[in-house]
């Protein structure tokens, strides 16, 4: 564990503490509180891999050669389904509270909708759809 999953951690245990002091008026509050905090830690997340990845294209460009393949992990993928099945328990509050069961519909939608698009991104070949050589055997067609 890093520091920023400590410090992450610790800022999940101040908000559990002042919502059982504070009591749940103020829950609302103090998800969404909670929410930003990690939202701006996916943020630099993402900041610090999109850089790296014009960092390695602008490598490639310079040198004259492909585009490396990607670098997704297994490890990548099972943090991406964990941070999402974490970040369902919150959103399914949130919207079942405010929007009943079509809020907690919308919610899931949503849940759903952003692991397909990873799940697409990371395997392309996932629904069927699969590059085939060019007759020329040099470029790739779709």
């Amino acid at each position: 564990m890093d520091a920023r999953d400590a410090e992450l951690k610790k800022e999940l245990n101040a908000t559990l503490q002042a919502r059982r002091e504070l009591g749940e008026e103020y829950e609302s509050a103090l998800v969404d509180s909670f929410l930003e905090k990690v939202d701006q830690r996916i943020d630099g997340a993402v900041e610090r891999r999109v850089r790296r990845q014009l960092a390695e294209q602008q490598m490639v460009v310079a040198r004259g050669s492909r585009a490396p393949r990607s670098t997704d992990s297994w490890g990548e993928r099972f943090g991406f389904g964990l941070v999402s099945l974490v970040l369902a328990i919150p959103l399914s509050a949130i919207g079942g509270s405010l929007g009943d069961l079509p809020g907690l519909f919308a919610s899931w939608a949503g849940i759903v909708g952003v692991n397909l698009v990873q799940a697409v991104r990371t395997n392309p070949g996932l629904f069927g759809h699969r590059d085939k050589r060019a007759k020329d055997g040099d470029r790739w067609e779709e």
